[in-house]
């Protein structure tokens, strides 16, 4: 019988951790991070190049004038702003997949009124009407699984993940029917009223000051709040989440409704702050980066804050070595995965641990 049970034992069998000492998750990084960029080194020798000056020129490209340092920080905001809203969900076990069409509902949301009624309404009133109208589309967006998963258990990832299409199906619609430029034979909405784009704040739209006051009003509300605490314990286990006599439906459809407004907060953003247009490239992938932002950072405010700057800075370094070094995008694509492949497997090897077959989990250190 033992024999028997031996055989079925797999090979590797993975296991959670106990917390890992502070001072040995940073070493793990740092080891992990050293070695995304031998990785990507060997990757940019076989181009052909020097790999030192393309980190250089990298980290020049993200930060090396005051005009690149505002691309950088511009495209931080979305990123940031998405994590923090995602990770509402995130933190109750529930999988938001589908911030990129919440994003795309909040820009229409926000669009519509800096097309339209940007020559009505004064600046400061329809700046509002935006913000108030793409978080509630965003929000209402993302009640949908939210409001099904509670009340039949439905799949909120796939569910998520759909929704992601017919918003961007809903953006075609527009930019070759309603919506589309006049006089245009192309499918494309018209640029908005100058009276709807956000004024500049040190060179970047003022979305930048309302991500930073998010990040600090975020970590209050998951830290210091009963509905942050009622997150943690539905995140922890629904049917404790039940006996501490928590309403678990409740939870999801008001923690969904947040994720997803503070996402449609970002359409609003890339509109009226970045874009001045609506596309079918409003999110940009920004709603699936934002998820590793999360992850990297383990659900914490100030930890996105990091991550999302890193990642921003990759992309621009990105954009920058492609330029000056004649690099394929897929290649400065690649050297960018490689590093974040590192450092989303080093937090796996931090959080869980391996133990092969016929070995306790007490010897595995």
């Amino acid at each position: 019988m033992s024999h028997e049970a031996e055989h079925k034992e797999p090979l590797i069998r993975m296991t959670k951790r106990d917390a890992m000492a502070p001072k040995k998750a940073w070493l793990i990084r740092g080891i992990a991070f050293l070695g995304a960029l031998l990785t990507g080194a060997l990757l940019i020798l076989v181009l052909g190049h020097n790999p030192i000056l393309v980190y250089k020129d990298m980290v020049v490209g993200a930060f090396g004038s005051r005009t690149v340092i505002y691309e950088t920080v511009k495209l931080t905001v979305p990123l940031l702003i998405t994590a923090i809203g995602i990770s509402f969900a995130f933190k109750m076990k529930f999988w938001n997949i589908g911030a990129e069409g919440q994003i795309l509902v909040g820009a229409v949301a926000a669009g519509y009124f800096g097309l339209f009624m940007a020559t009505v309404l004064p600046k400061i009133p329809l700046v509002i009407c935006m913000i108030v109208s793409s978080m509630l589309a965003g929000g209402l967006y993302g009640l949908l699984p939210a409001v099904c998963k509670a009340k039949w258990g439905t799949n909120e990832t796939l569910f998520t993940l759909m929704l992601n299409y017919i918003a961007l199906a809903f953006i075609k619609f527009l930019m070759n029917g309603p919506w589309k430029a006049k006089g245009s034979s192309f499918p494309k909405i018209d640029m908005l009223h100058k009276g709807a784009r956000l004024t500049k704040i040190l060179g970047v739209h003022w979305g930048w000051i309302v991500a930073l006051i998010l990040v600090v009003l975020s970590w209050i509300y998951f830290n210091k709040t009963k509905q942050g605490y009622e997150i943690a314990v539905v995140g922890e286990s629904n049917n404790t989440a039940r006996y501490a006599g928590i309403n678990v439906s409740k939870v999801f459809i008001r923690t969904m409704f947040l994720s997803g407004a503070l996402c449609g907060l970002v359409g609003m953003f890339q509109v009226a702050g970045a874009d001045y247009t609506i596309t079918e490239s409003t999110a940009g992938g920004v709603g699936f980066t934002a998820i590793t932002v999360a992850w990297l950072a383990k659900m914490n405010p100030y930890g996105m804050l990091l991550v999302a700057g890193f990642i921003a800075m990759l992309e621009r370094g990105s954009n920058t070595i492609q330029t000056i070094y004649k690099i394929p995008a897929s290649a400065s694509e690649l050297l960018t995965g490689i590093i974040l492949f590192f450092m989303l497997g080093c937090e796996f090897f931090i959080t869980y641990k391996l133990i092969l077959r016929g070995r306790k989990e007490e010897q595995d250190a």
